[in-house]
Parts: structure tokens; sequence; C-alpha cells
């Protein structure tokens, strides 16, 4: 790696104060060490020079949720491709979920993925530590010597923690401890469907999950929240119901941040029709009206972030009859640019985009990074915000080519991420 790095005439956009128009960024030692106005100095001889005219400069993306199935499920993505999708979508850092096979519930698992990822991963990534052993729901996992390896949440990730006591634990726990605990909220026994429960699942013979299952559980942990003083955050918000409880919560003080993600505040429940099993996912795309009320969410600072939620599957698991078919969506490689036109939809401003992505992911979890201030880790994304590309899921870099948004033309393209003062990511990979 160069001794300095100047990434020069680019319009940066800090995510607390705004466009703050052309800047130099200078980089040494792995950090930012300063943004200056104009071209900024002299280059010296060793430095490495990127030209970043037109193009935007934002802190390192940060996915608070993304699968990256390793180890157990390597056919469907592992740390290595999934850094790589990261890296191509503008994230500098995400964080693992521990739904693998095995769980990782464990200090030895956790420190196996962390060794995996920091050999094979251009990107950051974090590890969140299941809940309860094996993800059962039953007892609680090592939390103590997870956190001890590392981990930066707990999280049964993809199964609701349906035991109030257990939950309490687990917060009572994580407080301890200083970690979130993450919440996959769904009431089991009302949920569990493969659609939303609407017209659209009536109309297709599909058993529905009202958003009620969702709505119920929110409320349910947001008073256990206020009850142990531990942090909860809530996973992938669908429903209206939810984004007011969570209003609510944050009105009165509680210490509950929640993430929302693309495919939640762009599409509705019309998108499975004709039985589309790429749209299916946990929860369900749900109307319209939920779907607006998390975009007003995210805009007015009841969601803290936007997360990917990246689950990729193989040809097996999607195309087969919808109830059968594995939830979940790629989305690493789209993410940016879905968000991006909800600014140009006049939902979002690009500075509280930037901060969705950002800070916001930053402080919910306690990560570094998310900052253009002087003395920040060197984790920054070039943004060519006009180009314009459609999406090809097979030449995602990712393995999973599980997206709904095949054929949507997007705007907004990763021109460069850098990672801890370190190009690791390069122009286009995907679209056209």
């Amino acid at each position: 790696m160069a001794e300095r790095l100047l990434v020069r005439d680019a319009i940066a956009i800090d995510p607390e104060r705004g466009r703050l128009g052309l800047r130099t960024a200078i980089v040494e030692e792995g950090r930012l060490r300063e943004l200056v106005e104009g071209p900024g100095p002299s280059p010296r001889p060793g430095d490495e020079r990127l030209d970043a005219s037109g193009l935007l400069l934002l802190p390192g993306l940060i996915d608070l949720h993304c699968h990256l199935r390793e180890p157990g499920e390597e056919g469907k993505e592992t740390i290595a491709t999934g850094g790589r999708a990261a890296a191509a979508g503008g994230f500098t850092a995400v964080v693992a979920m521990p739904n693998t096979r095995p769980p990782i519930d464990d200090g030895p698992l956790v420190d196996w993925v962390a060794r995996r990822a920091r050999e094979t991963s251009p990107v950051r990534v974090h590890v969140a530590g299941a809940v309860s052993a094996g993800q059962a729901g039953e007892k609680l996992a090592e939390l103590a010597a997870m956190r001890a390896s590392g981990v930066v949440a707990f999280t049964d990730d993809g199964r609701p923690i349906m035991n109030a006591a257990l939950m309490r634990r687990a917060l009572e726990w994580g407080k301890l401890l200083g970690v979130p605990v993450v919440a996959h909220e769904e009431d089991a026994h009302l949920g569990g469907g493969a659609a939303h429960e609407g017209p659209v699942a009536t109309r297709l013979g599909l058993r529905g999950s009202p958003s009620q299952a969702e709505e119920i559980m929110v409320r349910r942990d947001i008073a256990l929240c206020e009850l142990t003083g531990g942090r909860l955050h809530v996973a992938h918000v669908s429903a209206a119901g939810s984004v007011r409880a969570l209003r609510e919560a944050k009105a009165r003080g509680v210490p509950v941040t929640a993430e929302a993600t693309p495919h939640h505040f762009t599409l509705t429940e019309d998108a499975i029709d004709g039985y589309d099993t790429h749209a299916k996912m946990s929860p369900p795309l749900r109307a319209l009206a939920d779907r607006d009320a998390v975009r007003e969410g995210l805009a007015d600072g009841t969601l803290d972030a936007i997360a990917t939620d990246h689950a990729p599957h193989g040809v097996a698991d999607k195309q087969i009859e919808f109830e059968r078919a594995q939830n979940g969506v790629v989305g690493l490689e789209t993410a940016l640019s879905l968000g991006l036109a909800l600014c140009d939809a006049g939902v979002l401003d690009e500075r509280r985009l930037v901060q969705l992505f950002t800070s916001g992911p930053a402080r919910a979890f306690s990560l570094p990074g998310g900052s253009l201030a002087p003395g920040s880790p060197a984790d920054l994304v070039l943004v060519d915000r006009e180009a314009a590309w459609t999406v090809d899921p097979a030449r995602f870099l990712s393995r999973g080519r599980n997206s709904p948004f095949a054929g949507m033309r997007l705007r907004g393209r990763v021109r460069a991420t850098i990672v801890g003062g370190r190009v690791v990511h390069r122009g286009e990979t995907h679209g056209g």
C-alpha cells in the first residue's frame, strides 16, 4: 500500500454536515487525515492518486444484516465472494449473520469466521452470534464467550424468539456485555405464511402472514427493552404498525434501533404475482401502505439504517413451488442504487440517505467507520451519481442470482471502494 493516498476533486457528502463541495481526501496509515478544499497538496513520490472528478465521496457503507453462508453452505456464498460483492456495492463493512451450518453460537466458531474473513474478504466482516444454542430458541448460547471473541450483536436471525423470558434474559445479557439484541419480529403462530396476507396472496391461493404478526412482536420486545434497559435492534421492518410502535418507543426514550431493506422500501406484494419466488422473503413484501410507512420511517429518523438482508440461494432453492421456495434475495450490489432512487423520488435528501448507510448503522452497533471526520478509518466509496445501469444478476460478484430487481433500470454506480486506505474495488462489474 502506498505511503499516502490522495482522492482528488470529489464531491464529498458527510453524514453530519451534508454536501461539502469539492474536496480532496488525504489518507495516511489507513486513516483519513483530512479533507481539504480543491485538488489538495502536490503529490509526493510514492503517493497513490485517484482522480474523483465528478464523483461523490461518501464514508464506506456499513451493512448490519448480511448472510455470507460460510461455514456450511459455501455453494450459495462464501466470505470471499460475499466480501467482493459488498465491495462492488460500496460496502466497506458487513455484519455476518449466525444462521450458518452449524450456527455461530460459541467462541471458537466466532474466531473461525473472523479469521476466515481476515484471510479472504476485501471488506471488514463483523460477526453476530446466536442468541440461543443452535438457534433452537430453548436456552441461551454462550453469549459471554462470543462477546469475548468479538461479536457485535446477538441474534437468532430468521427465527423469532417466541419465549419472552428467553428474550428478556438475552436483553439483560446484552446490556451487561454492551451489545444489542437483534430481533426477527414475527409471531410464529400468527405468521409463517408464504406471502403477505392480502389480496395478492388470496388470488394466488397462498397462505398469508398478516402485518400484525410482526407488529405484535415488535411491541412485546419494546416492552422487554423498557423492562431491562437492554439495547434492542429490530431487523428488516416491513409493517406500518411496526413503524408506529418504534416511533412511539423512541419518543419515550427507549433504547431501540431498527433497519429497513431496499426490497421492503421499494417493492410491494404485487411483486410476487405470477409466483415469482425471487420476490419471496421473510418478512414478506407487504401492502403499499406498509411500504410507504417504511419510507416515512427512514425519512423521519424512526428507522436508523438501511440493511440489505443479503441472502443468496441456489437455483434449486428458488425454482420450485412458491410455498416450498427459500426466503430471501441478494442485495449487496443493488442497495445503494435503490436508496438513491428514494432521493430521486423526493423521499429522502442525500444527507439522510448517507446517514442511513453509514453513521446510522455505525451508531446502532457501536462500529468504527461511517464518518468523514479526520482520524476516522479510511473506509470510503466513490459513486458516479448519474451513471445508469440495468440490473443483470448473471454479472453479480455474489454467487447468488436471486434478485427481484433483474431488468430494472437504476442510477448510481460505485467506481471505487477503499478499505483502510487500500483500494479494494474499481470500476464497473455488472449492468451496463
